[in-house]
């Protein structure tokens, strides 16, 4: 039941476990193939709390990005591949993915394993930005924290086995050569 999450162009495999061992999950039933609005505003609260914590502005939620969002969420989750989309769907757009059992995952769990990526973030200049060495270990966290992104929108799908998320952000976060956070 290992939740898989890709940032950048790097698959993560984070150690699996359930939603009970973090702590900022509360027990909520698991979104279908379109973003429930009480998810939303969660995902949108998750995100604005650790930018808020950061020093960087809230984020809005962007019905168009979670549109396109929910697109290659159905994507993945029919053909059961885990990768980006390609940049020309995403023009300007940040992506982080996250794939795990059906059913097993809420939403906030989720979410929390980009966040989980915090222990491991040193600020600098990306992309050296990580106590591992290496960015792909928080990649999904500077992208929430990115300080110039504005807009965010998520949308869930389900496969046979899985569950994927996709949140997109405006503008994309990462960028080579600037401070994080």
């Amino acid at each position: 039941m290992n939740p898989r999450l890709i940032a950048g162009l790097a698959m993560l495999g984070l150690p699996g476990a359930p939603a009970a061992a973090h702590p900022w999950i509360e027990p909520q039933p698991v979104a279908g193939a379109v973003m429930a609005p009480m998810d939303s505003a969660r995902i949108l609260a998750l995100h604005n709390r650790e930018r808020e914590r950061t020093g960087a502005p809230p984020l809005e939620w962007d019905e168009a990005l979670a549109r396109n969002a929910q697109g290659w969420a159905q994507v993945l989750a029919a053909s059961g591949r885990f990768e980006h989309s390609p940049p020309g769907q995403r023009r300007n757009q940040g992506e982080n993915l996250f794939m795990g059992t059906t059913g097993y995952y809420p939403v906030p769990a989720m979410i929390g394993a980009f966040l989980d990526e915090r222990s491991d973030f040193a600020p600098g200049v990306f992309p050296a930005v990580s106590r591992s060495g290496s960015w792909h270990n928080v990649g999904h966290y500077t992208q929430i924290i990115w300080r110039d992104t504005r807009r965010v929108g998520c949308a869930i799908a389900r496969g046979r086995r899985d569950e994927v998320l996709v949140c997109r952000y405006w503008p994309a976060g990462n960028v080579m050569g600037q401070r994080v956070p």
